[in-house]
């Protein structure tokens, strides 16, 4: 039973959120060999203050 971590800094609409995880649960579901229904995919969503690159944090850009 594959589990998927994916982490995103918010922001995304729940209709990119779904065809996220349709495509990520076809390709390993393809590339692995699993059946979907043994698929899970787990999102994180973190606030724009919570996540920083190069010592900025997201939400100051």
């Amino acid at each position: 039973m594959p589990i998927v971590h994916i982490d995103l800094v918010e922001g995304r609409s729940d209709d990119q959120l779904k065809k996220m995880v349709q495509d990520v649960t076809n390709a390993i579901s393809q590339d692995v060999d699993v059946p979907k229904e043994r698929i899970h995919i787990i999102i994180n969503e973190m606030k724009k203050n919570n996540y920083s690159v190069g010592g900025i944090l997201k939400s100051e850009e």
